[in-house]
């Protein structure tokens, strides 16, 4: 890792891309005071306080006029020297300051470049880091309130609080690893056990909140599942709130995956309208049967669509066991008499369902609320203490579970040596999300999703 002396000095607009009333370039690095004040042509600037001047290149001519301020390192946004040049936010004329701080030493930024410095200097980290772009990203209050929940650091303070349990356990057994000719039993095998369970209890915690947050972050991979005629395109045009999917009376219209992304409760989703569930002897609709299962293999939520009429599960039952949370919908409400027969129950005894009528929109209200209930997300309508989280944290949770299991079982052979090894690798898959173990090409995929002037 290069010092911060070394690094080159970056420059970028660090606001939109769109017209504005104001627009920021930014610069970070040793020689960001420098060109700012050569730019605004002042011999140096009171750090923190801003300064109105005229902006001129080279040559004296004024590109622009606005604020000059300068934040010396470490107290910065990157941690190293930084300037802002505040000009009125016309795209071009951005664009031109950024051209002018080229040419007087400054390179253009990565994308992200500026957080990633941050991170390598220590200002934040990963969680933090990611948490800045969350916060850009965000498409409603919650989200937003989210990711900067994770940018104060809340993510960061639970992940800490399960890495000490582990690094504590880790050394108890790295220590008994001394003292072969003791037994476990004298080694304290039963606080190892009780330290375990501990870091399992403590680890299915925060994948539960971290699995929200993504939901929340991300949105949910929701598949819309049933025989044909059932009136799954009907339901995905009534969620999307206009005509996405072609309906007809014919079984079978829909033979390929139709993709629409939707909110619900201000919540994302991702629906996906799947062929009818049938054997066919057609090849084109055995092969949109075959995508519509392979979708619902990796689905959040399957919305199993029946025709109220006649909900006959037989079709969908063997799918319907496959995938990880099901939601029944009995559609077709309006063309019945009475309430229908629930048939999943026999099967499904747990599973919860809404009685709709797609085509008139009764019952829409109740979907909603059971899709936001299933998806696991209705939770953060009431709770403050919820953080952004991403699929890859989930990722690195889920295998810090695996190898906590893998240290218990070679822990119950008494095989410390073993033990202890599974136990490092949770450790650093752990710190995988803090960037405490981070390889260089996990760093630059992380931050190649930033804008520029982040």
């Amino acid at each position: 890792m290069s010092s911060s002396a070394d690094r080159d000095t970056i420059v970028a607009v660090a606001t939109g891309s769109v017209a504005a009333g104001v627009g920021i370039v930014r610069l970070s690095g040793p020689l960001a005071h420098d060109i700012a004040a050569r730019v605004c042509g002042v011999v140096a600037f009171k750090p923190r306080v801003a300064t109105y001047r005229a902006f001129r290149d080279e040559l004296g001519t004024i590109l622009d006029d606005g604020l000059g301020l300068y934040f010396p390192g470490p107290n910065s946004f990157t941690g190293e020297d930084v300037a802002e040049l505040q000009a009125h936010g016309a795209p071009a004329v951005l664009q031109e300051l950024v051209a002018l701080c080229v040419r007087l030493g400054a390179r253009r930024a990565r994308a992200g470049e500026f957080s990633e410095r941050a991170f390598l200097e220590g200002r934040m980290d990963l969680l933090q880091a990611e948490a800045i772009a969350d916060l850009i990203n965000a498409t409603d209050a919650r989200a937003a309130r989210a990711a900067r929940r994770s940018m104060q650091g809340d993510f960061s303070r639970r992940v800490d609080e399960v890495s000490q349990l582990l690094l504590n356990t880790r050394i108890h057994v790295e220590a008994a690893i001394d003292f072969v000719d003791e037994s476990l039993e004298t080694l304290g095998l039963r606080q190892l056990e009780s330290n375990l369970r501990r870091v399992d209890a403590a680890l299915e915690e925060l994948l539960a909140a971290a699995e929200r947050g993504r939901r929340l972050n991300e949105g949910a991979h929701v598949v819309l599942l049933g025989a044909p005629n059932a009136g799954k395109s009907s339901l995905l045009n009534a969620l999307a709130g206009y005509d996405r999917a072609i309906v007809t009376d014919i079984a079978g219209t829909t033979r390929d995956l139709l993709h629409e992304i939707v909110r619900v409760d201000g919540v994302s989703l991702e629906l996906v309208d799947t062929a009818g569930l049938r054997e066919s002897a057609d090849a084109i609709e055995q092969e949109g049967i075959r995508r519509a299962r392979a979708q619902a293999m990796h689905a959040d939520l399957a919305l199993i669509v029946l025709d109220a009429r006649h909900p006959d599960i037989a079709a969908v039952a063997g799918d319907a066991r496959d995938v990880a949370k099901r939601l029944w919908i009995y559609n077709k409400s309006d063309l019945l008499d009475s309430a229908p027969l629930h048939t999943h129950r026999e099967e499904f005894p747990d599973d919860p369902f809404v009685i709709i009528s797609a085509k008139h929109g009764a019952g829409l209200s109740q979907l909603r609320e059971a899709i936001t209930r299933s998806v696991g997300v209705e939770q953060l309508a009431e709770s403050e203490g919820e953080f952004s989280a991403r699929a890859r944290h989930t990722e690195a949770l889920q295998r810090t579970q695996e190898w906590v299991g893998t240290s218990r079982m070679h822990l119950a052979h008494e095989d410390l040596e073993l033990c202890a090894e599974a136990l490092r690798i949770a450790h650093d898959t752990l710190g995988e999300l803090t960037g405490r173990i981070s390889p260089d090409e996990l760093l630059g995929h992380i931050f190649s999703s930033f804008c520029i002037g982040k």
